[in-house]
């Protein structure tokens, strides 16, 4: 996002939520950086916390595919064979 636009967006969320705009600033650039994940750093990090939860690779793959559909910026629909590639190489 440029400067300008984060500006913008800082000024938006101060305006609208109370914040001062430092502390709207650092919420802004927290949403920045979540989202601005690659896709595959997303699946490989879902991944393994899917993996702690106990989930087997077959609910895995469905899981993952759902949440980079719901993503606000829509990632690639990856296929069950390109998510494994993904995550093992």
């Amino acid at each position: 996002m440029s400067e300008d636009g984060a500006g913008e967006l800082v000024r938006h969320v101060s305006a609208t939520t109370g914040l001062p705009p430092s502390t709207a600033a650092r919420v802004v650039a927290d949403v920045i950086a979540y989202f601005g994940e690659s896709a595959e750093d997303y699946v490989r990090r879902r991944h393994s916390e899917l993996q702690r939860q106990q989930l087997r690779n077959a609910e895995i793959w469905g899981v993952l595919a759902a949440e980079l559909r719901r993503r606000p910026v829509v990632a690639p629909a990856f296929s069950e064979r390109q998510l494994r590639r993904i995550v093992y190489g």
